[in-house]
């Protein structure tokens, strides 16, 4: 018995042995069998760049390869080019370095939309209207927008010098502007709507997102705010964390806001809130749109779940799964799906996406009956699974958010359509503004509300915008004209207001027709009613 328990060491000494040689032994044959494949490509690749009949860029062949190898997997995972990226990062980093203008290119000339306020060129006193006709010293006339922004931005602390016409002057003017970092605000408007009812439009969920939104929350409550119109629609995303945070700013205690699951165990995840903020019973209302997706999902999908507010609009995008993106050597990268997200209640948003094409027109094609849907029985045929909120309403995954109120937004006639296709609004207005601008701005000066309650485009300029839009080559439509002509005049009037009011004019003047919004004003009470039930 002795000589085989002295015996016991040898062998548990083996099957050690035998465990770290068999753990090799695979590690061998999946690395064999890894290059074996990598020889693979590297072969088709050499053939193909040796022999084709076409002369080929291997770069531009493994792009393809990458793209090819990513096409049969989910459809959010991207790669993106070098071209590509720096704007991305941009995006969402929420800034670059520039001279701080909005542009368009009309008849092959720079317009200025808008200086950016606080921006360098609003500094030198640029304006909406001039025209840009050199920059540098060389002809900017005929440039593509790529080439603009090319020759316009810089590092911060250098210089560029424009000339510009400003067709009030009639003469051109050269400024020296130094270049400076410029923030991409993600919070495009917060306002006032009326004396307790705040409004506030989000566009995407970057590094800034947070904070922007609690310093314009904190703005809006000192105003008076007693309700909250929070506006995601159009909304494509961005970084999960920002949107878990965002929801923190309205969710109390610790709940849920939303949970990962992925294949790999660390990208599991969960985030809840955490903080205490002084609008967590402030009276919501989210609005979506098709347009809303991802984190602007997370948001919708915990607010519904915890019925801390009301949805209002329509079935959001269905885009539930998580990316994370890794830059590549040759600073190019990819955007990798590792895990799908959950929203409190268990719900899964992601859409089915086996067939990719399928996947986008579904969306596009999508067609609601507008309904009281505060019990989601515009589900019930549904066969998706069923979940119940913290107050016992069902609601459905699998198919993105679907509103408590389905709201259509206001049809268009192809008229309609046709005027904002062509760019015909913003032509006409930079047309009527260099003949009328000085009158508007000594009428109304810096008065909004004056602005709002007593301006009207006359039906004189009605009749000349139509003339200028068929010199652009869209068909005149009578009956489209007659139904839409108030909302054509309100959109013509909107962009007046932009000019002379910024983002704040825009806004104030377009949510006035607003069908979603207004929808969304007369629904206050009852999602203040949520929160004390």
């Amino acid at each position: 018995m002795q000589k085989y328990i002295k015996q016991i060491p040898v062998y548990l000494f083996i099957l050690l042995i035998g465990l770290y040689g068999g753990i090799k032994l695979s590690d061998f044959l999946s690395l064999s069998t890894s290059n074996k494949d990598l020889k693979k490509f590297s072969d088709v690749l050499k053939y193909t760049e040796n022999y084709h009949i076409d002369t080929v860029k291997r770069s531009k062949l493994v792009e393809d390869a990458i793209r090819g190898m990513f096409s049969n997997l989910d459809p959010h995972t991207a790669y993106i080019p070098v071209s590509e990226q720096q704007s991305s990062e941009e995006q969402f980093r929420g800034n670059f370095d520039g001279i701080g203008i909005e542009f368009q290119i009309l008849n092959d000339t720079i317009v200025v939309v808008s200086a950016i306020t606080g921006g360098p060129s609003e500094t030198v006193g640029i304006q909406s209207g001039d025209r840009i006709l050199k920059i540098n010293g060389q002809n900017a006339v005929g440039l593509t927008n790529e080439a603009v922004i090319k020759r316009l931005r810089g590092k911060k602390g250098t210089s560029v010098i424009v000339s510009i016409l400003n067709p009030g002057i009639k003469k051109i003017n050269e400024y020296k502007i130094v270049r400076d970092r410029i923030n991409l605000y993600s919070v495009d408007i917060s306002l006032m709507y009326n004396d307790s009812i705040g409004y506030l439009n989000l566009t995407r969920f970057s590094e800034t997102s947070t904070s922007e939104m609690l310093d314009a929350l904190n703005k809006l409550k000192n105003d008076g705010m007693k309700g909250l119109i929070l506006d995601l629609r159009n909304n494509p995303g961005g970084y999960e964390d920002q949107a878990a945070k965002i929801a923190d700013l309205f969710i109390d205690g610790d709940k849920m806001i939303v949970y990962n699951k992925g294949r790999v165990e660390s990208f599991s995840e969960e985030f809840r809130a955490g903080k205490t903020y002084s609008f967590e019973k402030t009276p919501l209302i989210v609005l979506v749109n098709r347009g809303s997706a991802s984190a602007s999902e997370i948001v919708a999908g915990a607010v519904q779940d915890w019925d801390r507010g009301l949805i209002v609009g329509e079935t959001t995008f269905g885009k539930g799964l998580v990316q994370r993106p890794i830059i590549l050597e040759d600073k190019s990268a990819v955007r990798i799906t590792i895990a799908k997200y959950y929203t409190p209640s268990g719900r899964a948003i992601q859409r089915e996406y086996r067939d990719k094409k399928q996947y986008y027109e579904d969306v596009m094609n999508r067609d609601e009956e507008e309904i009281n849907n505060l019990n989601h029985t515009a589900e019930k045929d549904s066969s998706r699974q069923q979940f119940k909120t913290t107050k016992g309403r069902i609601v459905f995954g699998g198919g993105g958010i679907t509103p408590d109120y389905i709201i259509e937004p206001e049809k268009e006639s192809e008229f309609s359509i046709d005027l904002r296709r062509n760019n015909a609004y913003y032509q006409f207005i930079r047309k009527y503004m260099d003949k009328n601008s000085k009158a508007i701005k000594a009428k109304y000066n810096d008065n909004l509300k004056k602005f709002i309650s007593d301006f009207n485009l006359p039906d004189n300029a009605m009749n000349e915008f139509i003339n200028f839009a068929t010199s652009l080559k869209i068909k005149f439509d009578q009956p489209g004209y007659n139904r839409d002509k108030e909302l054509i005049r309100l959109r013509l009037k909107a962009f007046i207001a932009r000019e002379l009011f910024k983002d704040l004019g825009w806004y104030s003047v377009l949510l006035q027709q607003d069908k979603q919004f207004n929808k969304a004003l007369n629904l206050l009470d009852e999602a203040g009613m949520m929160i004390n039930n």
